[in-house]
């Protein structure tokens, strides 16, 4: 098994390119199956969470293509076409693989008429069900069964648009109904839904391929169904979680850094959190430039929120960067339950941090000690790469495949700005 390899004390200084967003990216690829014409996707990030997608549109009949990108573009170019589709089922050895896989279930129920989808299960970082998906497809039409550990949809006579009101805010369930009710008869009404600048990049892409959408990126969405959908083209977003995390990696080493192709709006609730932590973040015509300012960083509390908030997909790094920080840090966890499982692995490096409930006091260290250490998550698994990077003497960093669900080239892309950094392929 891969493991990665740090010796840390270097700050970082150059350039990094930030790929297209992973959470965007997906259900995108999902929207494939709701039009029997080709959907090109540019600016796509080479993940594992991409390829096992992959696997499983092209289960259900969809045919995919992935290409370099052009000289003009960045990222990967990526061609999926559901000219038919040959099986509505969405086996339980695919979805178990990534929770996102559930995004199959209101194309294909919107598309065929019947889906039998696999409950995805528990996740190290809390339950996560999908019940609000469920509810919202039964409120446009659909049958829903639970059965072997599978779900069961049919809408043999077609969806039917409906208001949908989301008793708390999730950004699957938002992505699932909007796309279901592209193809339902009449109009659907989405409210207290996601924000997210993912819901806005799906709700564009939807609109190039012929729906009708409006109000995305507010809490209200309206979608008046149409007959079919169309092929289009579209270009994901910059990762703004990417973003966030190499701009904490910059701050924790104290270095300077330009982001090349990040969006600056796509994480101001983060750059205002660290500026008041001493972190100049300043838009520049390529991106966002990061420095931090003399001396050590300061503590500040953050808690996690829905967009326009703070992310909780950058709390472990957040956490991370603030153990060397002069001061205490609170750090409150909203919208998970159990992600906190990085915190005794950052205590294995000379980090003081105490959980109390769902918040952590982090008091601040004058520094990190290198240490073997294991990932538990995608994000958790990075921030003992911000950890690594910050202390003193050699990080061995075990079980990374999490990193590769959600970080391209993260090796490569420190060492060029001086990491000095290395994956230790094992057996």
């Amino acid at each position: 098994m891969d493991r990665i390899r740090i010796r840390g004390g270097r700050p970082l200084s150059g350039k990094i390119a930030i790929g297209g967003a992973k959470n965007a990216a997906l259900p995108l690829m999902a929207a494939s199956l709701l039009t029997d014409e080709k959907l090109v996707l540019t600016n796509l990030p080479r993940l594992a969470d991409i390829t096992t997608l992959s696997h499983l549109l092209v289960q259900h009949g969809v045919s995919i293509t992935m290409n370099g990108a052009k000289p003009e573009e960045t990222g990967h170019v990526l061609e999926l076409r559901a000219r038919r589709i040959a099986n509505t089922t969405a086996p339980y050895d695919l979805v178990r693989k990534m929770r996102a896989s559930v995004l199959v279930l209101g194309p294909l129920l919107a598309r065929c008429g019947e889906a039998k989808v696999s409950l995805p299960g528990g996740c190290s970082i809390g339950p996560r069900p999908v019940d609000l998906h469920l509810k919202g497809l039964e409120r446009l039409g659909a049958t829903i069964e639970l059965h072997q550990g599978y779900i069961e949809a049919t809408a043999r006579k077609g969806l039917v648009g409906a208001e949908i009101i989301f008793p708390v805010v999730s950004v699957g369930a938002t992505e699932n109904l909007m796309m279901a009710a592209t193809l339902a008869e009449g109009e659907t009404t989405l409210v207290n839904a996601a924000r997210e600048p993912e819901i806005v990049d799906l709700a564009r892409c939807l609109a190039a391929m012929g729906a009708e959408i409006d109000g995305a990126g507010s809490d209200r969405i309206r979608i008046r169904g149409v007959k079919r959908l169309v092929g289009a083209r579209h270009r994901v977003i910059p990762d703004r979680i990417e973003t966030g995390t190499y701009i904490m990696a910059t701050a924790i080493t104290g270095g300077a850094v330009e982001l090349v192709g990040a969006e600056y709006a796509a994480i101001a609730a983060v750059a205002r959190v660290l500026e008041g932590a001493g972190v100049e973040v300043t838009e520049t015509p390529k991106g966002i430039a990061i420095r931090r300012r003399n001396g050590r960083l300061t503590g500040v509390d953050v808690m996690t929120e829905p967009f326009p908030g703070f992310p909780t997909d950058l709390q472990a790094q957040m956490m991370a960067t603030m153990t060397t920080a002069d001061g205490a840090a609170m750090i409150t966890e909203t919208i998970f339950e159990n992600r906190f499982m990085h915190v005794p692995e950052l205590c294995r490096m000379g980090a003081n941090i105490n959980v109390h409930g769902a918040s952590a006091m982090v008091r601040g260290v004058p520094k990190l000690a290198g240490a073997p250490v294991m990932a538990t998550d995608l994000r958790a698994s990075v921030s003992l790469v911000l950890a690594g990077l910050a202390a003193e003497g050699e990080t061995v960093i075990n079980r990374i495949y999490h990193l590769d669900r959600g970080y391209e080239h993260l090796e490569e892309k420190l060492a060029a700005c001086g990491a000095e950094i290395e994956r230790l392929v094992g057996d």
